[in-house]
């Protein structure tokens, strides 16, 4: 089901930018909420990403089923969903995998957003820990074995770095790497110039 929106298409380009800093680009398939714990999820054209989570989401009303743990936006990989459906034969695009953010681009388990800044339409995001699937998702969702289908790739947790809006079709961007691999990729890039200068 698709709740009436005020919002028409994907967002406007970002005031601060639209390229990646990484190459790592990815699209927003859908976008999902439930208004109180244990509800329906309802597909949405476009969000509003608020600093404490999704409007018109349980997690930001406070009447999520994991309050003490929960996270302020949650994404989840569509090649994830899709391998879930070819291994299962469960089609949960419907959103009973109740993350908010599908996002296709990033592979199933999304390892490089871990601790990225990411940009995910007019948002910025910071994916901070694994979302491991439940009892509880797979009894709401009404999928034996949906659990245990979407273990490793159950999705991400994020902070909210600055609210804004999120449409279907927007582009999600690497603004920043994790410091992991920022650190990395500048020792690699100053290991570099030093064979460079080493063979002149």
């Amino acid at each position: 089901m698709v709740a009436d929106d005020p919002f028409d298409g994907p967002s406007e380009t970002p005031s601060n930018g639209s390229a990646s800093a990484t190459g790592d680009a990815g699209t927003v398939e859908s976008l999902v909420t439930a208004p109180e714990g244990g509800a329906p999820p309802v597909l949405r054209d476009a969000v509003e990403i608020r600093a404490d989570g999704v409007e018109g989401d349980r997690y930001r009303r406070g009447d999520g089923h994991f309050q003490l743990d929960g996270c302020a936006v949650t994404l989840v990989a569509a090649e994830a969903l899709a391998a879930v459906h070819e291994g299962t034969g469960v089609d949960v695009t419907d959103g009973r995998h109740r993350r908010n953010v599908v996002v296709e681009g990033f592979g199933p388990g999304m390892d490089s957003l871990l601790d990225a800044t990411v940009a995910v339409g007019d948002a910025l995001l910071r994916p901070t820990r694994r979302r491991p699937p439940c009892a509880h998702l797979e009894a709401v969702a009404g999928e034996e074995g949906l659990a245990s289908a979407l273990q490793d790739r159950g999705g991400l947790c994020c902070d909210v770095i600055e609210p804004g809006r999120v449409a279907v079709g927007d582009s999600v961007t690497v603004r920043e790497a994790d410091p992991r691999t920022a650190g990395a990729a500048i020792a690699e890039r100053l290991a570099e110039r030093g064979r460079t200068a080493d063979r002149e």
